[in-house]
C-alpha cells in the first residue's frame, strides 16, 4: 500500500463525504458541503486527504479550518476498514505539520467515549482542557 497526504480537491467531494457518512462525522445537517469547504480553504484553511495511491481510493480526511486566532480540527477520520493501522498517525502528523506553520495554536473536538481518538491526540501533544461542555445553534429559523 503507498499512502500519500495531499490537498483536497474539488472533485474529491464525493469520496470524503463517503468517508464523512461512514464515520458519522458529516452530513447536510451540519453544513458539510463543498461551498463550505472551499470557503473555509480560501480563508486559510486546509483539508488534507489520506489517499491509498495503489487503488486510487481516499481513506482518511483531517479538516482544518482557522478564525485568525486558532486552527481547529474537524472532520478527523480514517475509513473503518483502514482503522486500526496506524495510518492516522501519518494524517495527524500532516495536520500538525500545517497548524505548526500558521503559527496558530490548534483545537478540537472529541467525543468522551472516542477513547481511541482521544489517545492518537494526546500522544499528538494535545491537552485535555478539563470539563467543558460544547453548544452550537444549526439553525436559526425557531429564534
Amino acid at each position: 500500500m503507498n499512502l500519500i497526504t495531499r490537498d483536497y480537491r474539488p472533485e474529491d467531494f464525493e469520496a470524503v463525504n463517503y468517508i464523512w457518512q461512514q464515520t458519522g462525522m458529516g452530513g447536510a445537517i451540519r453544513g458539510d458541503d463543498q461551498d463550505v469547504i472551499l470557503r473555509t480553504i480560501e480563508m486559510g484553511g486546509r483539508l488534507i486527504l489520506l489517499e491509498n495511491t495503489a487503488k486510487n481510493e481516499i481513506i482518511g480526511t483531517s479538516w482544518l479550518t482557522r478564525d485568525g486566532r486558532r486552527i481547529y480540527l474537524h472532520h478527523f477520520g480514517i475509513l473503518p476498514d483502514y482503522q486500526g493501522k496506524g495510518f492516522a498517525k501519518i494524517l495527524l502528523d500532516a495536520s500538525l505539520k500545517f497548524a505548526k506553520g500558521t503559527g496558530l495554536q490548534i483545537k478540537l473536538e472529541v467525543h468522551e467515549d472516542n477513547e481511541i481518538a482521544r489517545n492518537l491526540y494526546v500522544k499528538g501533544g494535545f491537552k485535555y482542557l478539563g470539563d467543558y461542555n460544547v453548544y452550537i445553534i444549526r439553525n436559526y429559523d425557531n429564534l
